[in-house]
């Protein structure tokens, strides 16, 4: 069994995607600046979609417009999240499988492709498709930065791949909430 960590700039944004279409269900991409063959630390995500994921042609774009992103920011695509619209739903779908399938064919810098399934409300509840053990330090942290997110509305902030394809003035790299997170997660707001 392998260990992944899991940051708090990955989570809370998973988490405000979810969020933000609480109906629907989300994915994302899941990316690390680690080298390859290091222990793998999960530093960031990037929303996918929220609508229509099993849509082939938007997802190769979007798959396509992240790794050439990750290139040039020394990052690499390490997996795969989806966040189901039922609270119970657990379970991959066909077309995750066919995302990771592709993530693993188009994205040669590839680590392995894994599944966070069900809700981000509640980590415990993480399921992965390789049987990994998933850490996230300083959980409490954590949790009280994704709170002040949260009830701040600041979850408007995040923008997908699916919303920037809807308006292309919109930064899927969302840069902007990237910053206004590691703002609170900084020592000289008493996190680490």
């Amino acid at each position: 069994m392998g260990e992944v960590e899991l940051s708090c700039l990955a989570y809370a944004k998973m988490y405000l995607h979810a969020s933000q279409f609480p109906r629907c269900s989300v994915n994302g991409l899941l990316l690390s600046s680690s080298p390859a063959g290091a222990a793998v630390c999960i530093t960031d995500c990037v929303p996918l979609l929220h609508s229509h994921l099993s849509l082939a042609p938007i997802t190769q774009l979007a798959l396509t417009q992240v790794d050439a992103w990750c290139s040039q920011t020394q990052q690499r695509i390490v997996g795969y999240y989806q966040a189901n619209a039922c609270v119970s739903d657990s379970s991959p779908t066909p077309c995750a499988l066919k995302i990771a399938e592709k993530i693993f064919e188009q994205c040669n810098n590839t680590v392995f492709p894994f599944f966070l399934m069900g809700t981000f409300f509640s980590l415990l509840q993480l399921m992965t498709c390789v049987f990994l053990r998933i850490m996230l330090r300083q959980w409490e942290e954590t949790c009280s930065i994704v709170n002040q997110l949260f009830s701040s509305g600041d979850q408007t902030l995040l923008v997908d791949f699916d919303s920037h394809l809807d308006d292309i003035t919109k930064d899927w790299t969302n840069q902007k909430l990237n910053a206004k997170i590691m703002e609170l997660i900084s020592p000289a707001n008493g996190n680490v």
